[in-house]
């Protein structure tokens, strides 16, 4: 049977697919989404507007197509069931998404949905809910549309994300689910006693969903809870369109073991399905030349092994549809997947599931026939193999000209580090730190510890118990961080700038354990011998790190730094860069001051160098590459008896953040705890506890490592590089109240309710309570990307920072780079007001035009006649234009 799937004319080049504000448009903008009707047994393409609009009678072919930031694309292929299609329909719906998978190269993941029992991967795609309408272009049905002018009242019941059209009857409400009734001119939510907060919540999605949809966002909306008589107006014209109140019946309690059934497998010979028996489910059972059937109650698995021909595929389909057929009582979802693109929920059925390298596509048989039709009917599936990966530099998402403290732990108590050595790092150790810098509108706040390799445990413990004190001392109004040495995210690195890493320690702890167990102290000596690798991309993001002072240790992928007391040389390997090399001279303007070095290229290496290390011997030379960015995964999270309980939220958005709940969203290189407003105090303490738990679950088998970096972050404090995974509205984080208060002020009023919390908050953690040291940290004035590295501090810089270093005034000890962002929509301080620190140090910048250029903002100091002429505006004017459009102009006009 030949394929025909037209590639829908109304799609756009990039394949964004619908509206972004309809109602139900995908989620994410890398993601395309093709839907097909099978008509006469062939798909039809259907167009964007009725995307989301399925009739009862028919089936439908859903293509959901998302490219990774590996490069590579994921496709998911959904076939929709009605309960009216016919048999011949759906199993031809069945076959030709084996055949779409093929054309694709055997990498689509396929789920059969019946009308009623639909996957949540799949109600994902049409936020907020599906509701399908009697009719079909099969069997002779016709279409049913609702006419507006003779609105027909609705009754609706909302389980979870299914939504399910009941008889407008007394007898179809209960107490534990929501219903809506929708009437010409109100729509009316029941609550049923039963039902908790978040439930509510996301059925009141589905009312505004209704609203916009059938009454053009023009009609009224009552809040029903179960339980209110008439006594209450709107219950009593609830209860009036059924005829009165009346007591609801108790519903019996269902029980549905379908989960609980004993996992079947069988395997298909000569077009029949015949059981396996085995011990334990095994990796080792799948052979690549047999397609297996996978039966777990719930779920029904077929499992088509790479070496299997398109039509022993096409019969492993048309078995698993038999089956389902024949008798059934409880109708799983039946999910597809090729060998080497299975899901984590069926790896999780085994008892152990092997890593696996991605395969690589071979010849199938009919893929180049298939392929060859698809693309002339405008969908080149070739294109949907391959993506270009992406190659720029994380983005740090944080403003790098903030306030900065350091602490070290010392066994239970904490010790403030000066200016001077808040980069300056020991692997014996643990530290404190507590970031304030300028956000978007407000004041962000980064509090977190950051452990040394061989630090003790003990003051682990206690670098946790004292930084949760700090963030519970601040309202949970601070992101905190956990963080490892050599894991490190880039925000650390663009905080902290110019890093460095030494041997050894200085806190209590480590020098009682090297004291009891007798180890040598290797702490750093500035004259003894030191091997530094320097890494890091660019002079606002640069590090230099202490290794074993042996050749071994080298790499041909970095530059080294090796001092043995006043003899300095550096060593540049083959597969550096020129801005490797630069940060090498960076670097020696703090390890090394004032003492000349010698450079040292690989394989013209000088007698001396190898001598200092100690003699010649291999190391590598292969270039280190970096760990390709993963797409984030969102989760719901449930603390029970110690356990985390995971439930993965499918093509989140910010909506899914319900305010009485905590959710983990993995990034791989990273985890976020997100924690509501509405969680309870003891439960939000625990939120370190929660994201280190979902660390060992692993729930994605990605083999994470328990030191990846967990950042704890508070509803209405969300920083940008957390909000950078979304499509963030501010307003939506900073409201009050319960999830379903929020969601019931919108959807009556049409309008997000103004919040209480200021635009901007004082922040009562910013570091500046009596008795604390104010100094900033110290910034070298080599990170700066346009200024000459200069070795010494001249009389003119001295002269200079002494003012930065005045603890009277806000003090950047040595100037950042010239003030600016380093993500977009940064929010920085007004510049067109100078501030008192701005103002005591203006007289300076005259004499020191050269060094300060590009440090302070030019348009500090222009006239007011100046600033009007190149700005086309008043002062003003200007400060009442929102941060980033300041930034943008001042841009423009060279004038940071």
């Amino acid at each position: 049977m030949a394929i025909c799937f037209a590639l829908a004319p109304h799609l756009s080049p990039d394949g964004s697919g619908p509206q972004k504000n309809s109602p139900n448009s995908i989620h994410k903008n890398n993601a395309r989404l093709q839907i097909w009707r099978i008509e006469n047994f062939k798909p039809v393409p259907v167009a964007a507007s009725s995307y989301g609009k399925f009739y009862m009678g028919d089936s439908y072919i859903i293509l959901k197509t998302a490219a990774l930031k590996n490069g590579s694309f994921r496709h998911d292929i959904h076939y929709w069931l009605g309960k009216d299609t016919s048999q011949d329909e759906a199993g031809t719906a069945a076959i030709l998404t084996v055949e779409l998978d093929a054309a694709l190269g055997g990498r689509a993941v396929q789920y059969r949905e019946m009308q009623g029992n639909e996957t949540e991967k799949f109600l994902s795609l049409f936020r907020p809910c599906i509701m399908p309408q009697p009719g079909g272009a099969a069997s002779g049905f016709n279409h049913v549309e609702i006419n507006e002018q003779e609105h027909v009242t609705r009754l609706y019941v909302c389980r979870g994300k299914y939504v399910v059209h009941v008889p407008v009857a007394r007898s179809s409400l209960n107490h534990d689910d929501i219903f809506i009734l929708d009437t010409k001119s109100k729509i009316f939510q029941f609550n049923g006693s039963n039902s908790c907060i978040q439930e509510r919540a996301k059925a009141l999605e589905v009312v505004q969903y209704i609203k916009d949809t059938f009454h053009e966002g023009k009609c009224e909306v009552a809040a029903v809870e179960d339980g209110k008589l008439m006594a209450d107006v709107e219950a009593g014209e609830f209860w009036g369109l059924f005829g009165g109140f009346a007591p609801l019946p108790r519903k019996a309690s269902s029980q549905d073991n379908a989960e609980d059934k004993e996992i079947v497998i069988k395997f298909l010979c000569q077009g029949k399905l015949e059981n396996i028996s085995f011990e334990s489910l095994v990796h080792e059972l799948l052979q690549s030349n047999k397609c297996y059937l996978l039966d777990c109650g719930a779920e029904m698995y077929v499992w088509m092994g790479r070496n299997t021909s398109l039509q022993e595929r096409k019969a492993a389909s048309e078995a698993a549809e038999k089956l389902l057929i024949d008798g059934r009582e409880t109708k799983p979802h039946v999910i597809k997947v090729i060998e080497g693109f299975e899901t984590v929920m069926f790896k999780s059925k085994f008892t152990e599931w092997p890593a696996t390298p991605e395969l690589k596509l071979t010849a199938e048989d009919g893929r180049g026939k298939v392929a060859a039709l698809l693309k002339s009917q405008g969908l080149d599936v070739k294109g949907l193999m391959k993506a270009a990966p992406v190659k720029e530099e994380p983005q740090p998402y944080i403003d790098c000209t903030g306030h900065l403290q350091v602490w070290r732990v010392n066994g239970n108590g904490k010790t403030l580090l000066s200016a001077a050595d808040h980069s300056k790092f020991y692997t014996g150790d643990c530290y404190i730190f507590q970031y304030t810098y300028a956000g978007d509108d407000k004041e962000e706040c980064l509090i977190g510890t950051w452990f040394g390799k061989k630090s003790v445990e003990e003051e682990r413990a206690s670098a946790m118990s004292l930084a949760s004190k700090m963030v519970q001392g601040a309202k949970f109004q601070a992101v905190q961080a956990r963080l490892y040495e050599g894991k490190e995210p880039v925000q650390f690195f663009v905080i902290f700038q110019s890093f460095q890493v030494f041997k050894g320690g200085h806190s209590s702890g480590y020098k009682d354990y090297i004291t009891q167990n007798g180890i040598d102290d290797d702490t750093y000596s500035e004259a003894g011998l030191a091997l530094f690798r320097v890494q890091g991309s660019g002079p606002e993001n640069m590090q230099a790190l202490q290794v074993d002072a042996v050749a071994s240790s080298l790499n041909s992928s970095y530059c080294y730094i090796l001092h043995n007391g006043n003899t300095v040389l550096t060593w540049i390997g083959n597969l550096t860069t020129s801005l490797d090399q630069d940060l090498v001279e960076r670097q020696l303007d703090v390890i090394k001051p004032d003492v000349p070095s010698r450079s040292q290229k690989e394989g013209r290496e000088t007698d001396q160098f190898w001598e200092v290390l100690g003699g010649k011997s291999k190391y590598s030379n292969q270039k280190v590459g970096k760990e390709p960015e993963s797409d984030p995964h969102l989760f719901s999270c449930i603390l029970s008896q110690g356990n985390v309980k995971v439930k993965e939220i499918h093509h989140f958005s910010q909506d899914d953040l319900m305010a009485e709940d905590i959710f983990v969203l993995d990034c791989h290189s990273d985890v976020f705890v997100w924690v509501g407003q509405e969680v309870d105090p003891n439960m939000k303490s625990q939120a370190i506890d929660i994201g280190e738990k979902f660390l060992v679950t692993d729930f994605l088998m990605e083999n994470l490592s328990q030191e990846t970096p967990i950042f704890i972050v508070s509803e209405g404090c969300e920083p940008e590089f957390f909000t950078k995974f979304f499509n963030w509205d501010s307003k939506k984080s900073l409201m009050h109240g319960s999830s379903y208060q929020r969601k019931l002020a919108i959807v009556k009023g049409g309008a997000a309710p103004s919040s209480d919390k200021p635009k901007r908050r004082t922040m009562a953690f910013a570091g500046r309570s009596a008795g604390q040291d104010k100094s900033q940290r110290p910034r070298s004035m080599s990170t700066s990307p346009e200024r000459p590295r200069v070795r010494g501090k001249s009389p003119a810089f001295t002269a200079l920072t002494s003012a930065f270093e005045n603890q009277n005034t806000r003090n950047l000890s040595t100037p950042p780079p010239a003030i600016r962002k380093l993500f977009p929509k940064s929010g920085a301080p007004d510049s067109s007001k100078p501030s008192s620190k701005q103002s005591a140090i203006s007289s300076l910048t005259s004499s020191f035009e050269g060094p300060m250029k590009g440090i302070i903002p030019k348009s500090v100091y222009l006239s007011s006649a100046e600033f009007s002429d190149k700005f086309g505006m008043s002062r003003a004017a200007f400060s009442s234009l929102p941060k980033w459009k300041q930034n943008k102009l001042k841009s423009d006009l060279k004038l940071f």
